[in-house]
């Protein structure tokens, strides 16, 4: 068939003065084609094209492969009709005797016709995220592994983000999410999702799905939609279906070698944000540009982080394991035949008890596979010792070399049983003191005396004792509380009470005077604002602050310095001392004058200031005099 090109050099020969002869010899062409080519346009004509083709021999078979085709409409998809398929039908069943190109192209004719068309949509700036997996291999340290990357879209920007996860379960989507809002900073109105069965789980008619109840969890925290696609219509999703093509072809070629899936979702996030720098298919603006867009209109994030765990019951067996996903966890000695609950994790299991955390481990993914830890064994092997040597457990426990030696040591001088029951001991530590300090308890004790189990752990609890004021104070002294300053208590108070009882010689009168005194006491006291921070002495002192000495209470807590038996009582709860029978008074002194005064001993004396020296003058409980006092101690309660 002859081209533009073709019409353009015949007729440039012919303007030339080449003959119709010469030029059909040099163009290999008839002088009838040549004449055709200089008598018509300057390019060649359009022949319209055969729309349709006779086929005799297949018409009186076209209702039945309309009825076979109509009945593949119920089949499933991988069991229908293909054209070759209904030729060998419709010549050995038949006796059709056309050949297989005639059914080829009224099959295809059928199918066409049939085919569905789309409206082309656009979808507001945060309106819309589209999500999905897909696998890439990945050359690890270990050897080469396919992977699944969960990746989620903006329908409006077309702004991704990938994330490897080891599986495709419930769990990892939900984690995946989490880490796709916390990315973008934004949350849609909208996540549209396929159909897998972690995430629906049950297709209801038409668009009514009953989804699984942690993704609905998710939803609800979030604040958005959760949109699913029609059955095998992937199209309704088109961005983030780009997105995996883009992720196989762009991002994951060549083959990316990563030591782990840390430095990989490191460098599926990189990628992430040098794509916002590309240019849309507009031509107009980038990817981060339109992303913007999609920033402003969309919701904020939630105060709160979700929980991205599925949750799982499960009862605590002999063997103090929790089953969840066919893998056995440990848990402790106290939560045994007890129901606990399960949260899976991407990475971590953790087990509940009474709302609390009793255990955590990392997650794995072997079926039959045990992960145990050996401090919530120890209780057991208090009165199992013998599993030290016959249980993964323990066999398997890396420890610092300390312990080993010191077993060692433990059999050589206890010998090999009560040894091992001392080394239990030992370890028993570990469960209440961190394994550093228990070796270095160790360490400290290798002569003669460390050989013994009950010398480490007195070692260890002394540590452990004089770090834990310090540690409690740190934690507990704010600086506010630094802030406040209490100034040091004065003897003013002791002053005016002793100028009450001496000037009172008993009966009611003593009582108003000792009052009036205590009404007075404010007045008597002036706080001192200097830098030491003491209290100054009040009016009726000598303006001298006395270094009182401060004498701790007695066994009895009463301050006395008397024997047993030789102190007199005090009514701790009324603070008044009992009236006494005989002769006793009670002299009082203050440390400031060293003025001395006597009470009688048959009515109550109350003094309000601790710094008090008492010294009970007269026959004690044995009959002899009192050779001394004691000095109340600063701070204690006060005394009757």
């Amino acid at each position: 068939m002859l081209t533009v090109d073709d019409y353009g050099r015949i007729r440039r020969a012919h303007r030339d003065g080449m003959s119709i002869r010469e030029i059909a010899r040099r163009f290999h062409h008839s002088r009838r084609k040549i004449r055709e080519v200089l008598g018509g346009e300057g390019e060649p004509r359009q022949y319209r094209q055969r729309q349709s083709q006779s086929a005799p021999r297949l018409g009186p078979f076209h209702e039945r492969i309309l009825r076979i085709l109509g009945d593949d409409e119920s089949q499933p998809p991988k069991q229908r009709h293909t054209a070759m398929r209904l030729f060998e039908r419709l010549r050995d069943e038949h006796g059709y005797a056309g050949g297989y190109d005639a059914v080829r192209r009224f099959v295809k004719k059928h199918r066409t016709e049939k085919r569905e068309t789309f409206i082309p949509l656009d979808h507001d700036p945060g309106q819309r995220q589209e999500a999905d997996f897909g696998k890439i291999y990945v050359d690890f340290p270990e050897g080469r592994r396919q992977v699944s990357v969960l990746i989620l879209a903006w329908s409006y920007s077309n702004a991704p983000f990938a994330v490897a996860l080891p599986t495709e379960r419930t769990e990892a989507i939900l984690e995946g999410m989490v880490q796709a809002f916390e990315f973008f900073g934004r949350v849609p109105r909208e996540v549209w999702w396929d159909n897998p069965t972690t995430v629906a789980a049950q297709i209801l008619s038409g668009r009514d799905r009953k989804a699984n109840p942690r993704y609905a969890a998710l939803a609800s925290h979030y604040v958005f939609e959760p949109l699913f696609c029609m059955p095998a219509c992937g199209n309704e999703k088109p961005v983030v279906e780009n997105r995996v093509k883009t992720m196989q072809r762009r991002w994951g070629t060549p083959v990316p070698r990563v030591k782990d899936f840390e430095e990989l979702n490191e460098y599926l996030r990189q990628c992430c944000l040098q794509d916002q720098s590309r240019v849309t298919r507009d031509s107009k603006s980038t990817v981060g540009e339109r992303l913007a867009h999609d920033r402003r209109s969309a919701a904020s994030l939630p105060q709160h982080r979700f929980d991205a765990c599925i949750r799982h019951p499960a009862k605590v067996d002999k063997y103090q394991f929790a089953r969840f996903d066919n893998v056995y966890y440990s848990v402790p000695r106290t939560v045994a035949f007890k129901a606990v609950t399960v949260k899976g994790y991407v990475d971590r299991v953790e087990i509940v008890s009474d709302d609390q955390v009793v255990a955590t481990h990392r997650r794995s993914y072997e079926p039959g596979d045990q992960v145990l830890d050996p401090l919530h064994y120890l209780v057991t092997l208090a009165r199992r010792p013998a599993a030290l040597d016959h249980s993964n457990v323990y066999r398997q426990w890396k420890l610092p070399s300390a312990f080993g030696q010191l077993r060692t040591r433990l059999e050589d001088r206890h010998g090999s049983r009560n040894g091992a029951r001392q080394y239990v001991r030992v370890l028993q530590l570990l469960s209440g003191h961190c394994q550093a300090d228990v070796a270095g308890a160790i360490e400290q004790l290798r002569g003669p005396e460390g050989a013994d189990a009950e010398r480490i752990i007195r070692r260890v609890n002394e540590s452990a004792t004089r770090r834990s004021p310090s540690e409690s104070l740190d934690g507990l002294v704010r600086d506010d509380v630094r802030a406040v300053t209490v100034p040091a208590p004065g003897l003013a108070h002791f002053d005016a009470l002793l100028t009450a009882t001496t000037s009172s010689q008993g009966g009611s009168d003593d009582k108003t005077e000792r009052h009036d005194a205590t009404q007075s006491e404010p007045q008597a006291t002036t706080a001192a604002h200097d830098h030491s921070g003491v209290r100054e002495a009040g009016p009726g002192s000598d303006r001298v602050e006395s270094d009182v000495r401060a004498v701790s209470a007695a066994a009895d807590r009463t301050g006395s310095c008397h024997q047993a038996g030789e102190r007199p009582d005090v009514e701790n709860s009324s603070g008044e001392l009992p009236r006494r029978e005989g002769p006793g008074n009670i002299r009082l002194r203050s440390p400031v004058s060293g003025e001395q005064t006597e009470g009688s001993g048959a009515g109550p004396l109350r003094v309000d200031h601790p710094a008090v020296e008492c010294l009970p003058v007269g026959p004690t409980g044995n009959g002899q005099d009192a050779p001394g006092g004691c000095l109340g101690q600063l701070g204690s309660p006060t005394w009757p």
